[in-house]
């Protein structure tokens, strides 16, 4: 170490891996050290890591476990979905959106109390390193960050394990030996890699999956739900105002009983290598395609199309963790602008893993029955009209067809 550190805020789960951190700081760098834990409904019991923290010396007044929940609903969840944002045309992004929020948090309560370094339990081979650590920097440019992943010599799950038990850091029983695969979760999605998942010819057993019955298994009658959408974000479930969080628990709820949002990915990280991943985003994939519903009657064609073009370099911005950059704010704003009068309900068959759009209706809706009746439209639209519209949209392919002789 060249510099003193004074104080450390670490991003702490209470987990094997963070806690071992947090002793591993306190030792190296002979500091206090701080712990944030945000609760962002990954379904954990959290006062686990405020005993954990406790154990390992960690002041009461130091110990931070936040509820975020709708913080991260309204504020990061509901602005990309507005985006309809897919990473790769399928991933809804659940790892990634939470990480700037976490950050954020982080560097708050660095500031609060006077803290000089962030830390966080990221390995050098992911895409989490990248996303906290831009966040880190965005908001406070002269953090200094430690990830040790990328500092010390404990390089495997044995070494952590032997680490643990020599400063009697208390270990979960599941963690004790190579454990199946890795997990993260929070409100939006949980996601799955490493071990049984590394073979990407191998199907994805199904014991890996922890927020959906099987489709198999779901129930055999198909249920229909409506959302009901305000300004481009959901409002109300079945009629039922809800908010942003309550709203997103509900649908994840459906999500699970349908066995909806199951996704099988190999995906490219941000730092080079592909991965593959399992992610289960119940609740998250009713909500996308049910604001893709409301913004098909009521989004012209050009701002739809637009958008369409925008998303992915809007997902990718979001997945290499750009949030704070001035281009995501960028293409917020225009997003943002896009849903002005993206407003009303949108009814959804759930069935067997499948969700399905089967009506939108809407106080703004550009779609008009008399225009595109195969009925009498009473003079709406006047079919020879296309006759011109046709030729003149053909005139270059004609000239292009004379020229080389056709």
């Amino acid at each position: 170490m060249s510099e003193k550190i004074n104080r450390i805020v670490l991003a702490f789960s209470g987990g094997l891996d963070t806690s071992v951190i947090l002793k591993w700081l306190q030792q190296t760098y002979q500091c206090e050290v701080v712990t944030f834990t945000a609760d962002l409904g990954q379904g954990e019991e959290l006062e686990p890591a405020r005993a954990k923290a406790r154990l390992m010396g960690v002041k009461e007044e130091h110990i931070f476990i936040d509820d975020l929940r709708e913080e991260f609903v309204k504020d990061y969840v509901f602005p990309m979905m507005r985006g309809n944002a897919l990473y790769e045309g399928l991933y809804l992004l659940g790892t990634s959106i939470a990480r700037p929020l976490i950050a954020k948090r982080q560097i708050e309560i660095a500031k609060q109390l006077g803290a000089d370094a962030v830390s966080h339990g990221a390995t050098g081979k992911g895409n989490d390193q990248v996303r906290f650590e831009l966040g880190y920097y965005a908001l406070q440019p002269d953090i200094k960050v430690i990830a040790p992943w990328r500092e010390w010599d404990l390089t495997s799950r044995t070494k952590l394990i032997e680490f643990a038990e020599q400063h009697q850091i208390p270990i979960p029983r599941d963690k004790r030996g190579e454990s199946p695969f890795s997990t993260d979760a929070n409100m939006l999605h949980t996601s799955s890699e490493g071990k049984v998942l590394e073979d990407p010819w191998e199907e994805t057993p199904d014991f890996v999956y922890s927020r959906t019955v099987n489709p198999e298994d779901a129930p055999d009658a198909p249920e229909y739900i409506t959302v009901d959408f305000e300004r481009g974000d959901g409002v109300a479930i079945n009629g039922i105002a809800m908010s942003p969080a309550t709203l997103l628990e509900t649908l994840n709820e459906y999500g699970r009983k349908h066995g909806i949002g199951r996704l099988d990915l190999v995906e490219n990280r941000f730092v080079g290598m592909k991965s593959r991943g399992m992610y289960e985003t119940p609740g998250g994939t009713i909500y996308h395609l049910a604001h893709r519903g409301i913004e098909q009657i009521t989004l012209d064609r050009g701002a739809a199309h637009l958008k369409d073009e925008l998303a992915p370099k809007y997902a990718e911005l979001i997945y290499n963790g750009f949030w704070f950059s001035p281009e995501r704010e960028m293409l917020q704003a225009a997003i943002d602008h896009s849903q002005e009068k993206v407003t009303g309900t949108v009814r959804l068959k759930l069935y067997k893993g499948g969700v399905y759009v089967v009506g939108r209706k809407s106080p703004y809706t550009l779609y008009s029955e008399k225009v595109v009746t195969f009925e009498d439209d009473a003079g709406a639209y006047d079919q020879r009209d296309a006759a011109g519209f046709i030729k003149l949209n053909a005139l270059r392919l004609r000239l292009l067809g004379r020229r080389d002789g056709l």
